[in-house]
């Protein structure tokens, strides 16, 4: 047991903590934005980043990823704050994690593997789009002063990590902040935005508090559909970041039980005083590229902002704008999968048309929501055209017997079962028909209502009919909803 800690939580302690400092500097400002696009107090935004960051760490799946308070979330909250109020919006995010919590426990997790590998690189694509364009209103009527911050920062962050002995002792975001910082501390740059600029920070630790709102029907009425939407996002959000750090990181992670860590983050972060919040693709990046990969990073980014806020307010104020933007375009950068761009000549159109698609519905609407379940639908669609592709039906005559067999092998369901109707022929005039089924299999009621008509207008002609081959399944679909074997057979298909 003690090795099993040790590993989840000390086994990367240094890197842990300075890639925690990192992701604390860098989830302020947009902490800070997501409250002001919520139309709620920036502390709101700060104190839900820094309870969903520690109690993530202790309950979550995925060891090294960030949550805290995001955009996707900030936008559902925004009628609720303006109709009914902050108080609202916490009992919105209480009833998120509970709701969050049975997902766990009903194993919804599990349902990201119908979420195809063309969809996760649109979702990647398209958040790394979003992350850029997020830093373009503070590159829009500036002066010089701030292009040349970027860029210096930019020039840090890439160049530093070459420099002997520290170059990989210290992780270049961090460094890059520190030293725009110090530039901005000792020169005259007052025409650069600030962390200050941003909002009033919060002066005080986050205290426990039941939300004030009536407990009755009417009030879970007004929260219920806001909790819905809330933990339908968080969760796709979370667990699709939650994929990209299993492959940042060459690790497995435990689906189920981040469903259930964010469910207890989440109500956690109501009764704190603090929104609904998921896991943040942009900061959990920033983590493992900056040596983050333990459990301990996670707790060390909440812990540090909520030190750097409330204890250190007026130092954080000072950090310049620049130098996080310079850091979430190295991030929106190493996001981007390029090697998605290279492969669209070598990738099937179906694959590239699923990729694209979800790119552009999640930069369209900004709701990553939307464009998964857009990419997700595309998907299926593309997968059964083409599985109802593989079907053949090949036929022999026996004179002896006057048998025409029909060998049928492939899937039959409902994009296939016009074509198996189409592949037998009606009007030749034999005695029988043998329909060997051995190689197909049949998977739905539309492939039994195909086989049905097929059989009961070979009767029509007067031509008998046997089936053979069924498998099991197969059989005990068509034993429940055929009717071709029933009396009145011919007036049940026609509807008579």
């Amino acid at each position: 047991m003690y090795a099993s800690i040790k590993q989840r939580w000390f086994s990367n302690v240094r890197s842990d903590v300075l890639a925690g400092a990192v992701v604390a500097l860098a989830l302020i400002p947009e902490a800070i934005a997501f409250s002001i696009i919520a139309g709620v107090d920036p502390k709101v935004g700060l104190y839900a980043s820094f309870s969903m960051a520690v109690v993530i760490a202790f309950t979550g799946g995925r060891p090294g990823m960030v949550s805290a308070a995001t955009g996707a979330m900030a936008l559902l909250m925004v009628t609720l704050v303006k109709e009914h109020g902050v108080e609202y919006l916490l009992a919105a995010t209480v009833l998120t994690g509970l709701l969050q919590i049975v997902a766990g426990y009903l194993r919804l997790g599990a349902l990201m593997r119908f979420v195809s590998r063309s969809v996760v690189t649109g979702f990647v694509n398209a958040l790394a789009i979003l992350i850029f364009m997020a830093q373009l209103p503070e590159l829009t009527d500036v002066t010089w002063h701030v292009y040349a911050m970027t860029l210096g920062g930019l020039a840090i962050i890439y160049l530093f990590p070459y420099v002997p002995v520290i170059g990989r002792a210290l992780p270049s975001p961090l460094v890059c902040i520190i030293v725009l910082t110090a530039i901005y501390m000792l020169g005259d740059f007052s025409m650069v935005r600030t962390v200050g600029d941003m909002g009033e920070l919060p002066d005080t630790l986050p205290m426990f508090l039941w939300p004030d709102v009536p407990l009755n029907f009417e009030t879970l009425a007004i929260i219920f559909p806001y909790a819905l939407a809330l933990t339908i996002v968080g969760l796709l959000e979370s667990l699709m970041t939650a994929t990209i750090v299993d492959e940042l990181t060459d690790t497995p992670s435990d689906k189920n039980r981040e469903c259930k860590g964010q469910g207890i983050a989440n109500m956690a972060t109501g009764f704190l005083g603090g929104m609904a919040s998921c896991a943040m693709i942009g900061q959990s990046v920033i983590n493992i590229k900056s040596g983050g990969r333990t459990r301990l990073s996670t707790l060390c980014a909440g812990v540090i902002l909520l030190f750097l806020v409330v204890f250190l307010g007026d130092w954080v104020a000072q950090i310049p704008m620049a130098a996080l933007v310079a850091v979430m375009i190295m991030v929106a950068i190493g996001t981007f999968s390029w090697e998605s761009l290279r492969d669209l000549r070598k990738h099937p159109l179906s694959t590239n048309i699923v990729m694209l698609a979800t790119v552009i519905v999640v930069v369209a609407t900004h709701n990553l929501a939307i464009g998964v379940l857009v990419g997700v639908l595309l998907a299926a669609l593309f997968f059964a055209n083409k599985v109802g592709q593989i079907l053949y039906v090949g036929s022999e005559m026996n004179e002896e017997s006057q048998t025409r067999v029909y060998r049928v092998v492939g899937q039959v369901f409902f994009t296939s079962a016009d074509r198996f109707v189409d592949s037998f022929d009606f009007k030749e005039t034999v005695e029988r028909v043998h329909i060997d089924l051995t190689r197909a299999h049949f998977w739905d009621i539309t492939a039994v209502g195909a086989l049905d008509k097929v059989v009961i207008k070979f009767r029509r002609e007067g031509t008998e009919v046997e089936i053979t081959g069924l498998n099991q399944a197969s059989a005990t679909l068509v034993d429940r909803f055929a009717v071709h074997d029933k009396p009145d057979a011919v007036e049940k298909l026609m509807g008579h």
